[in-house]
């Protein structure tokens, strides 16, 4: 079944010199997403494994309660984090060979949107964590807000402005 013109996975707009079939622009849209995910993957397992190693640091019994749990909630997102990000992998073997590969598409879009998310909630939480054991707690707290703030404006907002000019 052929896409739809408003359907978010038809990016072949007329004139883009693209002649490609509805197969073809699949598989170029599966294979953007992997790449996208192997930049993803890398930055995530690295974070992922600094958050697991803090816990076996001589200053981790230092922290507050309130610093415990921000790690803990760090640690958590994390691994969720790295659970999405390999999600399409396990999702592409369960699915290949299937004549699925919309589906897939469509589904690994989802996952590594909720990849990014989970990230920017990591590393903002992150430079709190660190700000807060380093400096004071406004400051951490300012500094964080800065983060997600221009997660956002870098993330969301670049892209979403880009778009609208064409």
């Amino acid at each position: 079944m052929p896409l739809s013109p408003a359907d978010p996975l038809r990016d072949d707009l007329p004139g883009d010199g693209r002649d490609e079939t509805e197969n073809e622009r699949l598989d170029r849209n599966w294979a953007e997403i992997l790449q996208e995910l192997r930049v993803i993957q890398t930055g995530t397992q690295i974070l992922t494994g600094f958050l697991l190693a803090i816990a076996f640091q001589q200053r981790f019994e230092d922290l507050d309660l309130f610093q415990t749990d921000v790690y803990l909630v760090l640690v958590s997102g994390s691994v969720l984090a790295t659970l999405l990000g390999l999600a399409p992998v396990s999702l592409h073997r369960e699915l290949f060979r299937r004549r699925a590969k919309r589906t897939l598409v469509r589904a690994a879009d989802v996952l590594l949107r909720l990849t990014l998310m989970a990230v920017a909630l990591v590393l903002t939480g992150t430079v709190l964590l660190i700000f807060d054991v380093v400096t004071t707690r406004p400051l951490a707290i300012t500094m964080a807000s800065i983060t997600a703030v221009l997660i956002v404006g870098i993330w969301l907002a670049l892209p979403w402005r880009i778009r609208r000019r064409g």
